[in-house]
């Protein structure tokens, strides 16, 4: 389950970048045409350059990351976060594995990836010890992404699981037994703090929260926490939070604002400096069976997506996010207040 580098690999560039070819003294190709002043255009220049910087590659983790992504508050983007995030940091090369584990299967259906009764899933994994390897699916449209889908019947298996020996441990076991090389394992909880999200932080080393900018953002978060030191002290002693993403962010209201000030004030060295434009794109994409990364990449959110899950992934190999990202990310809250959250 390790990565076998841990240096930038060749990477898929879905929009090569502009190539440095002279055409004379003063004129070079490397300097894209002015565009014209308009929201589009600005899209547009955006896309070339989000995605020429997807395809510069990224540094890869020596082994590993295995992220869960928790919050028992439901509606604040944890699918949606995990399902674009992963897709962003395939585009930038990673070999990376979704493990859905909330029973309505929503990371299933985005990724466009058959989760049906009878398909193999998940619940097949955890209570009756199915290996991973039969039940992991490529995802259609984006190399080296891939999901253990959730069916239905994981809806049952926080009871089945109570009379299970070690049942707090089997997707970490499952995980251990996969042999194929990963980057990262980003595993979508349900909203909730039961069995399933219990296998999941036994699993994982990492903990994402995605928190809505919205009035009740920290509500319930300090019991996540709680939970977060109950699994690091009997369970899992390498737990820890080390990512959290701003939502639904948007630039007009003020109460955004003072949402992110106050996230940043509590979590300044874990809150990401990228946060993600409440967007209808991002809204629209999983109905088309589609990350938003595929459905609309020249979109706020699409770029949102891209920036985070690169400085994630610097972050993890201890990189400083630098300035030009942070610029963009400023861009791009400007872009989605000027399409009206489009």
């Amino acid at each position: 389950m390790r990565s076998d580098a841990n240096i930038a690999g060749p990477m898929t560039d879905p929009v090569p970048g502009p190539r440095t070819e002279s055409l004379g003294e003063d004129v070079s190709r490397e300097t894209p045409p002015p565009m014209d002043d308009t929201p589009i255009g600005r899209a547009a220049q955006l896309a070339v350059e989000a995605l020429g910087r997807a395809g510069e590659g990224l540094p890869r983790p020596e082994q590993t990351r295995v992220m869960v992504v928790a919050n028992q508050k439901g509606g604040v983007g944890k699918t949606t976060t995990t399902v674009n995030l992963a897709a962003s940091l395939a585009l930038h090369g990673a070999r990376v594995l979704v493990v859905d584990l909330d029973p309505q299967g929503n990371a299933s259906t985005a990724l466009g990836v058959d989760h049906h009764s009878e398909v193999p899933s998940v619940y097949d994994v955890l209570v009756d010890s199915k290996p991973l390897s039969e039940v992991v699916q490529p995802v259609p449209d984006v190399e080296g992404l891939f999901c253990a889908p959730a069916t239905i019947d994981l809806a049952g298996a926080e009871i089945e699981l109570v009379s299970l020996v070690a049942r707090e441990s089997r997707l970490q076991r499952a995980l251990q037994a996969y042999e194929q090389p990963l980057d990262y394992i980003l595993i979508d909880c349900p909203p909730s703090l039961g069995l399933l999200t219990i296998n999941a932080m036994v699993a994982g080393a990492e903990v994402l929260i995605p928190i809505q900018c919205e009035y009740y953002a920290l509500e319930g978060l300090g019991q996540l926490l709680r939970n977060v030191d109950l699994v690091r002290g009997h369970l899992n002693p390498a737990l820890h939070v080390s990512t959290i993403l701003l939502t639904m962010y948007d630039g007009r209201t003020r109460l955004a604002s003072q949402v992110a000030d106050e996230v940043r004030n509590h979590f300044a060295g874990e809150v990401l400096r990228t946060s993600i434009p409440r967007s209808v794109r991002i809204s629209e994409a999983p109905s088309y069976g589609q990350t938003v990364l595929t459905y609309d990449p020249g979109s706020s959110g699409a770029l949102s997506y891209l920036e985070a899950a690169r400085e994630m992934a610097l972050r993890g190999v201890g990189i400083h996010y630098d300035a030009q990202n942070a610029h963009t990310g400023t861009q791009l809250d400007q872009q989605s207040t000027a399409e009206g959250i489009q």
